[in-house]
């Protein structure tokens, strides 16, 4: 027997919507699934343990010790206030000569770098063969040592018998030999010479993954605006990429400051002063049994980083900023 109600006239009844199905019953002990469960918040528990072993507590003890004159090995020493910061900024010669080689180094370097990393990543950008091949090569002296690479350079470097040398005698200009290394003016420019040719194809490799995202279309809009080769590099090339231009230069900055090894290589231990830096000088620090003197150096050493990768910060948005 038919109970549904008919529309008057019609003698046909009309379509009725589907009953909801009924909502299962809640089941008793089920988390919701946006509970998170506070066993997950245990997972960074050993990152956090091993950075504060291995860096938070040396940072903290930097800054206990560069107020002493600890030794490294005697159980007692005096505090002495702030007169190990005093003496550095007022008198130390020595630390005045590494920062100014430094200062040089670095400038020298990561200008140079981050040029020739830009033009090989723009000229090895399209991934042909030879390109492919080409980026190797030219990544090859990133897995070398920094010692293989200072006794290399070393043995370019020589005087008497030295392949640069060499070469400039053979082809006749005799007048460009010299002593490289032994000259005191030119040392440290030198051991940047080395540091560039070292790192360069590293930094090539973050510049093309930078160009690789950049898209087709800007370029091909840029082209149709009459935009030249030059323009397009100034307005669409260079803004994006930003972040991998700023990543190359506080990279190669800290890697500049940090090139112990190679100065060792080069020029012995202790370095001559043409050649000494601010990390080898806090190592002549530690190895004559200054740890406190030496801990306040080290202070001033990540000031000093700090600092410049800033500033180089601040520069390549600036100018970026300005080419948009």
């Amino acid at each position: 027997m038919n109970t549904t109600p008919t529309k008057p006239g019609t003698g046909h009844s009309p379509p009725q919507p589907p009953a909801a199905a009924p909502h299962p019953p809640p089941r008793r002990g089920r988390r919701s699934s946006s509970t998170v469960s506070p066993l997950l918040y245990l997972f960074p528990v050993p990152a956090l343990v091993l950075y504060a072993i291995f860096f938070a507590v040396p940072t903290f003890q930097a800054f206990q010790y560069a107020m002493t004159n600890w030794d490294g090995f005697s159980a007692a020493y005096d505090n002495v206030g702030l007169r190990n910061f005093e003496r550095i900024a007022t008198s130390d010669d020595l630390f005045r000569n590494a920062l100014t080689n430094n200062l040089k180094f670095v400038l020298v370097v990561v200008v140079f770098q981050t040029l020739f990393a830009l033009i090989l990543a723009i000229l090895l950008t399209v991934n042909t063969r030879g390109s492919v091949m080409l980026r190797a090569l030219f990544f090859f002296p990133t897995i070398l040592s920094s010692v293989s690479v200072a006794f290399i350079w070393k043995f370019m470097y020589d005087p008497n018998f030295g392949l640069i040398n060499s070469v400039l005698e053979t082809v006749g200009l005799d007048g460009l030999t010299g002593a490289f290394l032994g000259n005191p003016n030119q040392a440290i420019y030198w051991v940047a010479v080395t540091q560039v040719w070292f790192h360069a194809g590293q930094m090539m490799v973050i510049f093309i993954a930078g160009l690789q995202q950049v898209p087709k279309e800007m370029y091909e809009a840029a082209e149709v605006d009459g935009a030249s080769r030059w323009g397009r590099f100034r307005h669409v090339t260079w803004p994006m990429i930003a972040p991998a231009t700023a990543i190359v230069m506080a990279y190669t900055t800290i890697q500049s400051f940090k090139a112990f090894d190679l100065i060792l290589g080069l020029g012995g231990n202790p370095p001559k002063q043409s050649m000494d830096i601010l990390s080898t000088r806090i190592y002549a620090g530690f190895t004559n049994s200054e740890f406190g003197y030496a801990a306040a150096e080290s202070i001033y050493f990540m000031v000093v980083i700090a600092l410049i990768t800033w500033a180089q910060r601040r520069i390549v948005r600036l100018t970026q900023a300005g080419a948009q």
